[in-house]
């Protein structure tokens, strides 16, 4: 019986900037050697490819596309190849794939398939902004985006910080970058006054933002994170 092919979770930039910046080698060096990809959009997964291996032939790769609008019936084929014994990659849009990312959907599948599933190492924003924070790293929760909704968003963020107090918890969520700054006036409007709130934006590139203040000390000090990319976290103790 033929062996089956790997499945490759690759790690990209988290923004415009050179990958040889923040990707050790070895990320190249499966890039050379796979022409079967899975990616949120194919345009930018095309763009990143050439970047970081530019002799690869384009022509030759085949790209699935696994975004909100890919149905969840198409995913088992995305890994047929494996299945014949070719290895897959999967791309997502910044950092790392299955966190907060859509290819937990094939990571999943994968191992029902019993197919290999092989990380790589790069960068995942969540995890930098962490680290960078000063905040608890032996307990935290990611809790992806909070309610749209005006009302729901101050109710869950209470939540969040009676969370963080009850568990010594640190609490990590993300928001629609062109909705940060709405973000960032409701955390310390609803907030305890010395609840610590980290926000960390544009993180490995040039423009590098990340601070941790009180709620108090923010409401004094803000900062423009419009169209940002931003981490943001809080700890009440």
């Amino acid at each position: 019986m033929k062996s089956k092919g790997n499945l490759y979770l690759i790690p990209c930039t988290l923004g415009d900037n050179e990958p040889i910046e923040v990707l050790p080698i070895t990320i190249k060096e499966t890039i050379d050697h796979l022409n079967i990809f899975i990616v949120e959009n194919e345009k930018t997964a095309r763009r990143f490819i050439k970047k970081i291996a530019p002799s690869k032939s384009q022509p030759s790769l085949k790209l699935f596309v696994l975004n909100k609008h890919t149905e969840d019936t198409d995913f088992p084929d995305f890994l047929n190849p494996c299945l014949h014994g070719k290895h897959v990659g999967v791309i997502s849009e910044a950092g790392c794939p299955g966190i907060a990312d859509p290819g937990a959907d094939i990571v999943k599948i994968a191992h029902d398939k019993n197919i290999k599933v092989v990380p790589l190492v790069g960068p995942s924003s969540i995890l930098l902004a962490l680290m960078a924070s000063g905040m608890n790293g032996q307990s935290f929760a990611f809790n992806g985006y909070l309610p749209i909704d005006k009302g729901d968003r101050k109710q869950e963020l209470r939540r969040l910080e009676r969370a963080s107090f009850e568990n010594n918890q640190s609490q990590v969520f993300i928001e629609t970058p062109y909705r940060n700054n709405k973000m960032l006036e409701d955390i310390t409007s609803v907030l305890a006054n010395d609840t610590q709130i980290c926000v960390a934006c544009d993180i490995t590139l040039s423009t590098e933002f990340i601070k941790t203040k009180t709620a108090n000390q923010w409401k004094k000090n803000m900062v423009d994170l419009h169209k940002r990319p931003t981490i943001f976290i809080i700890h009440k103790s």
